[in-house]
Protein backbone atom coordinates (compact mmCIF):
# COMPACT_ATOMS: atom_id res chain seq x y z
CA UNK A 1 0.00 0.00 0.00
CA UNK A 2 0.97 3.62 -0.65
CA UNK A 3 -0.06 6.84 0.83
CA UNK A 4 0.25 9.92 -0.76
CA UNK A 5 -0.27 13.35 1.09
CA UNK A 6 -1.34 15.62 -1.73
CA UNK A 7 -1.37 19.31 -1.22
CA UNK A 8 -2.00 22.33 -3.31
CA UNK A 9 1.10 24.89 -2.86
CA UNK A 10 5.09 24.29 -2.41
CA UNK A 11 6.23 23.79 1.07
CA UNK A 12 9.96 25.73 1.40
CA UNK A 13 12.73 24.05 3.30
CA UNK A 14 12.92 25.08 7.06
CA UNK A 15 11.30 23.47 10.64
CA UNK A 16 8.13 23.06 9.05
CA UNK A 17 9.37 21.12 6.17
CA UNK A 18 11.99 19.43 8.80
CA UNK A 19 8.86 18.10 11.00
CA UNK A 20 7.15 17.36 7.90
CA UNK A 21 10.22 15.04 6.68
CA UNK A 22 10.72 13.53 10.30
CA UNK A 23 6.87 12.11 10.52
CA UNK A 24 6.58 10.81 7.15
CA UNK A 25 10.05 9.46 7.97
CA UNK A 26 8.74 7.86 10.74
CA UNK A 27 5.43 6.64 9.39
CA UNK A 28 7.46 4.45 7.21
CA UNK A 29 9.61 2.84 8.97
CA UNK A 30 6.84 2.16 11.42
CA UNK A 31 4.38 1.02 8.30
CA UNK A 32 6.45 -0.60 6.60
CA UNK A 33 5.41 -4.32 8.53
CA UNK A 34 2.17 -2.85 8.27
CA UNK A 35 1.85 -3.22 4.43
CA UNK A 36 2.65 0.48 3.59
CA UNK A 37 5.30 0.10 1.32
CA UNK A 38 6.31 3.47 1.14
CA UNK A 39 5.03 7.70 1.93
CA UNK A 40 5.04 10.48 -1.07
CA UNK A 41 4.46 14.22 -0.59
CA UNK A 42 2.91 15.43 -3.98
CA UNK A 43 2.49 18.86 -4.32
CA UNK A 44 0.54 20.75 -7.01
CA UNK A 45 1.33 24.44 -8.46
CA UNK A 46 -1.77 26.83 -7.21
CA UNK A 47 -4.36 27.96 -9.95
CA UNK A 48 -4.14 31.52 -10.86
CA UNK A 49 -7.71 31.70 -12.10
CA UNK A 50 -9.52 35.19 -11.81
CA UNK A 51 -12.34 33.24 -9.72
CA UNK A 52 -12.46 31.11 -6.88
CA UNK A 53 -14.89 27.95 -8.50
CA UNK A 54 -12.37 28.08 -11.43
CA UNK A 55 -9.17 28.01 -9.31
CA UNK A 56 -11.14 25.40 -7.14
CA UNK A 57 -11.84 22.93 -10.01
CA UNK A 58 -8.05 23.63 -11.88
CA UNK A 59 -7.12 22.44 -8.38
CA UNK A 60 -9.19 19.71 -7.75
CA UNK A 61 -7.87 18.23 -11.86
CA UNK A 62 -4.60 18.36 -10.94
CA UNK A 63 -5.05 16.76 -7.13
CA UNK A 64 -6.84 13.73 -8.42
CA UNK A 65 -4.54 13.36 -11.76
CA UNK A 66 -2.94 10.00 -11.25
CA UNK A 67 -4.21 8.70 -8.67
CA UNK A 68 -6.22 5.60 -9.98
CA UNK A 69 -9.47 4.23 -9.37
CA UNK A 70 -8.23 1.83 -6.73
CA UNK A 71 -6.83 4.71 -4.41
CA UNK A 72 -9.22 5.36 -1.34
CA UNK A 73 -9.19 9.75 -0.82
CA UNK A 74 -9.43 11.36 2.20
CA UNK A 75 -10.35 14.99 1.26
CA UNK A 76 -9.47 17.45 4.38
CA UNK A 77 -11.76 20.43 4.91
CA UNK A 78 -12.94 21.84 7.73
CA UNK A 79 -16.72 21.32 6.90
CA UNK A 80 -15.67 17.46 7.13
CA UNK A 81 -16.50 14.94 9.91
CA UNK A 82 -14.41 14.71 12.43
CA UNK A 83 -12.89 11.59 14.42
CA UNK A 84 -10.43 10.38 17.13
CA UNK A 85 -7.19 8.84 16.32
CA UNK A 86 -8.67 5.16 17.20
CA UNK A 87 -10.97 5.97 13.89
CA UNK A 88 -8.61 7.16 11.86
CA UNK A 89 -6.27 4.59 12.91
CA UNK A 90 -9.12 1.69 12.02
CA UNK A 91 -9.95 3.32 8.71
CA UNK A 92 -6.08 3.19 7.40
CA UNK A 93 -6.03 -0.37 8.73
CA UNK A 94 -9.29 -0.97 6.46
CA UNK A 95 -7.59 0.20 3.51
CA UNK A 96 -4.65 -1.94 4.49
CA UNK A 97 -6.99 -4.94 4.59
CA UNK A 98 -8.48 -4.11 1.64
CA UNK A 99 -4.93 -3.60 -0.49
CA UNK A 100 -6.02 0.20 -1.25
CA UNK A 101 -3.38 2.92 -1.61
CA UNK A 102 -4.49 6.13 0.29
CA UNK A 103 -4.37 9.58 -0.69
CA UNK A 104 -5.03 12.79 1.93
CA UNK A 105 -5.70 15.37 -0.06
CA UNK A 106 -5.29 19.40 1.14
CA UNK A 107 -6.82 21.87 -1.08
CA UNK A 108 -5.29 25.44 -1.59
CA UNK A 109 -6.43 28.44 -0.32
CA UNK A 110 -10.46 28.38 -1.25
CA UNK A 111 -11.05 24.90 -0.47
CA UNK A 112 -11.63 21.80 -2.35
CA UNK A 113 -13.31 21.64 -5.79
CA UNK A 114 -16.25 18.90 -6.45
CA UNK A 115 -14.25 16.80 -8.31
CA UNK A 116 -12.75 16.26 -5.31
CA UNK A 117 -15.56 15.70 -2.76
CA UNK A 118 -17.18 13.55 -5.25
CA UNK A 119 -14.43 12.00 -5.36
CA UNK A 120 -13.66 12.00 -1.78
CA UNK A 121 -14.18 8.46 0.59
CA UNK A 122 -14.24 10.39 3.56
CA UNK A 123 -14.15 14.17 3.74
CA UNK A 124 -12.32 14.59 7.16
CA UNK A 125 -11.63 17.88 9.37
CA UNK A 126 -9.06 18.52 11.97
CA UNK A 127 -11.33 20.56 13.70
CA UNK A 128 -13.56 23.74 12.61
CA UNK A 129 -10.57 25.97 12.35
CA UNK A 130 -9.00 27.05 8.97
CA UNK A 131 -5.54 25.51 9.25
CA UNK A 132 -2.60 26.85 6.98
CA UNK A 133 -1.53 24.13 4.24
CA UNK A 134 2.14 23.62 6.16
CA UNK A 135 0.51 22.58 9.31
CA UNK A 136 -2.33 20.45 7.64
CA UNK A 137 0.44 18.43 6.50
CA UNK A 138 2.29 18.24 9.35
CA UNK A 139 -0.66 17.24 11.25
CA UNK A 140 -1.72 14.41 8.36
CA UNK A 141 1.57 13.11 8.11
CA UNK A 142 1.59 12.97 12.33
CA UNK A 143 -1.58 11.21 12.55
CA UNK A 144 -0.77 8.69 9.41
CA UNK A 145 2.29 7.65 11.89
CA UNK A 146 0.02 7.68 15.00
CA UNK A 147 -2.25 5.49 13.50
CA UNK A 148 0.97 3.32 12.23
CA UNK A 149 1.55 3.10 16.11
CA UNK A 150 -1.52 2.46 16.96
CA UNK A 151 -2.32 -0.32 14.48
CA UNK A 152 0.99 -2.21 15.70
CA UNK A 153 0.25 -1.49 19.52
CA UNK A 154 3.57 0.66 19.65
CA UNK A 155 3.08 2.56 23.11
CA UNK A 156 3.06 6.29 21.02
CA UNK A 157 -0.68 6.73 21.22
CA UNK A 158 -2.39 7.01 24.72
CA UNK A 159 -6.16 6.51 24.54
Amino acid sequence: MRVTIAAVGRMKAGPERELLDRYVDRAGKQGRPLGITRIDIREVIESRAARPEDRRAEEAVALLDGLGERVSVIALDERGRTMGSDAFAAHLGERIAEGRDLAVVIGGADGHGEAVRARADLVLAFGAMTWPHQIVRILAAEQIYRATTILAGHPYHRA
